[in-house]
């Protein structure tokens, strides 16, 4: 990462750089120092959390980086995320925590997509954002989410500037203008909502299931639980060469199988159990009939066999790799101290078997994260399982013995959704779980729609302004009212298309004659500049309005000598079906005469507009549409279309 250029990062895996505040001179050597302590206390104070966490593919990790140009020495860390898009976020969670935690660390994150964060906030995007200007704009600082922005013209703001800021002109801006720089609450309720329900949010990703697999598997997985993901991976993935291996199996024999109780995430379980394999016979493992109880265990148990066999195929043993006797290093005793003190061992008493496990897992963990190599990573899951083969005892007879007090399943109901609960979680992900939008329970009444939000959201929706680089959607409109100011907004098109004489002083319009997001488009730089319009161009505007009002003439004669207007619906009908004037639509004005004396009678637009969008969205069939899609949009939801039958039989 030099100067402003982006970040270079692989195919799914996420980067995190903290850097300390206040960014001044100071001895590169007790910099480095400094740095190291806030590795150990960030590794030790979220160890509660990570000690148990099970990484799709590499564990969340901080390492010191030396000063490079114009880049300070920072922390930066690394983490592979795989398929499971959960752990970026988690990690995303982190980056805020410790930064809430330690307020003079300031960190970046980006994935291989560039600023995610933003990408989640499309939506609340202030307009000159982009991902051309992102870079060193976007760091989380006491927990809160920051964008420095950019200015209008250069030298508007002393201490922006004009191009996107280096990491050291960010991290100088951040030290004096912190409280300026805040996102907006609507992108960091976009970001917040992503990580809501951590850190609980962890174990209700976890799914427990019994598998019938080899005894050796069981041993590895009681002292290491996370290497089940790289298990997982290497089943997942294999091709016909890893399967060579499998044949006959040399590590994980069939005859030495248990049941056991293991703990998955619930990305990993759906990879293994959707995936059909048959083993081949030459290995041993065959399974019993799909009608057997415990089918399911023999099913997962010989995949991870699989797995686990692949791994070791594949390593190399680590013979100069051995785990350090770390029990009376000074780190190790603090760190089990600060431990204790967040009741990691949950009161369990010193010896019990549950505390051992605990302690194992805490063992692993500081060996990988504070004491271990620096480039324990590069170390791989093959070849630390081959290490625990050899370094982990493991009694036969006594695992046998656990199988039969084996806690329950999870239920995997889970892993088959009805089309009602994907609708809800696609309300939720993007935040519109509103009322209404949930089927109705059988027994209630059905809720009212009210179908002038359709016309009004479409009234919004081309009211906005649209460019080269799409249309806008009215933002929140299940919040915030939706407005249309008809006078300004024919006063405003006055103003470009050169109205008479007294009406084209610009300073008679005001941007905030248009409520709301709408003053937003004429501020860009897209914009006429309307008091810039001298003699010459206001009469060439002018006739360009008599030509168009000249056309538009010419296309209602062509129109009236033709079917097109049965197929609208006009106030005249309208009266005379109701035998009154509509209250909720508006009032009407009186027909309208052409030159051949022709009669034009006033259509009825928003009746008109929510027939032809209820047509369109009932000929959908209840599929996926463009009535729906651009009503659910703009977070207007119609009922389910039980009525099959025509409008028009």
């Amino acid at each position: 990462m030099e100067e402003n250029v982006k970040l270079s990062v692989a195919e799914d895996a996420v980067e995190y750089h903290l850097f300390l505040l206040p960014e001044e001179p100071r001895d590169p050597e007790k910099h480095k120092e400094v740095l190291q302590k806030y590795i150990a206390a960030i590794t030790t104070q979220y160890a509660p959390l990570l000690v148990s966490y099970i990484w799709q593919n590499q564990p969340f990790n901080l390492r010191y980086k030396p000063a490079k140009g114009s880049i300070p020495a920072h922390i930066v860390g690394v983490t592979k995320f795989g398929d499971n898009i959960e752990d970026e976020w988690f990690i995303v969670y982190l980056i805020k925590q410790i930064t809430k935690k330690f307020p003079e660390l300031v960190a970046r994150i980006e994935d291989n997509d560039g600023e995610f964060l933003l990408i989640e906030a499309a939506e609340f995007l202030p307009k000159w954002l982009d991902p051309d200007n992102s870079t060193n704009r976007v760091f989380f600082h006491c927990g809160e989410l920051c964008i420095i922005p950019a200015p209008r013209r250069a030298g508007e703001i002393p201490w922006l500037p004009a191009t996107p800021p280096t990491i050291s002109q960010a991290l100088s801006i951040i030290t004096r203008h912190s409280e300026k720089i805040i996102a907006s609450e609507s992108i960091q309720a976009a970001v917040n909502r992503r990580i809501k329900g951590y850190p609980e949010k962890i174990q209700t990703s976890l799914h427990r299931a019994h598998c019938f697999l080899p005894a050796a598997a069981v041993a590895i997985l009681k002292q290491r639980p996370q290497l089940i993901a790289a298990a997982v991976q290497a089943f997942y993935l294999r091709d016909p060469i890893d399967l060579r291996a499998c044949r006959t199996f040399k590590m994980f024999l069939p005859e030495t199988r248990i049941m056991a109780s293991l703990t998955f995430t619930k990305c990993l379980y759906a990879q293994l159990v959707q995936q059909r394999f048959v083993p081949d016979r030459r290995s041993g493992y065959s399974l019993p009939p799909q009608s057997h109880p415990q089918y399911r265990a023999h099913e997962l148990g010989m995949k991870l066999a699989h797995g686990f066999e692949i791994l070791c195929a594949k390593a190399s043993p680590l013979t100069d790799f051995k785990k350090p006797l770390i029990m009376n290093n000074s780190l190790w005793n603090d760190f089990l101290e600060s431990l204790k003190q967040k009741d990691y061992f949950e009161g369990e008493m010193e010896g019990s078997a549950k505390y051992l496990q605990k302690l194992r897992l805490a063992e692993n963990y500081f060996q990988q994260s504070v004491n271990g190599p620096e480039n324990f990573l590069d170390i791989s899951p093959g070849e630390e399982i081959l290490t625990l083969l050899q370094t982990v005892p493991f009694d036969l007879e006594e695992l046998k013995k656990e199988d039969a007090n084996l806690p329950l399943e999870d239920d995997d109901r889970w892993l088959y959704l009805s089309p009602d609960q994907l609708d809800q979680i696609l309300q939720e992900a993007t935040g519109r779980d509103e009322p209404g939008l949930t089927p109705t329970p059988k027994g209630e009444e059905e809720p009212n729609y009210d179908l002038t939000k359709v016309t009004e959201s479409v009234k919004a929706f081309v009211s906005k302004v649209s460019t080269h680089k799409g249309a806008e959607l009215p933002r929140e409109p299940s919040e915030a009212p939706i407005t249309f100011d008809a006078d300004s907004f024919l006063n405003y098109f006055d103003k470009i298309l050169g109205p008479d004489s007294g009406e084209s002083d610009s300073d008679d319009f005001d941007g905030d004659d248009l409520d709301g997001e709408d003053s937003e488009g004429l501020d860009s730089d897209d914009d006429v500049d309307l008091a810039d319009q001298g003699p010459e161009g206001k009469a060439s505007t002018k006739k360009t309005l008599e030509s168009i009002k000249s056309l538009m003439a010419q296309m209602d004669q062509e129109l009236a000598h033709t079917s097109i207007g049965k197929s609208f619906t006009t106030w005249k009908e309208m009266d005379n079906l109701t035998k009154e004037p509509s209250q909720t639509l508006g009032s009407h004005s009186n027909d309208e005469v052409t030159a051949d004396g022709t009669v034009l009678e006033p259509v009825d637009v928003d009746l008109n507009l929510v027939s032809n969008i209820l047509e369109s969205y009932h000929s959908q069939a209840g599929l996926a549409g463009p009535a729906s899609n651009l009503l659910h949009s703009m977070g207007v939801q119609l009922p389910d279309d039980i009525d099959h039958r025509h409008p028009s039989t």
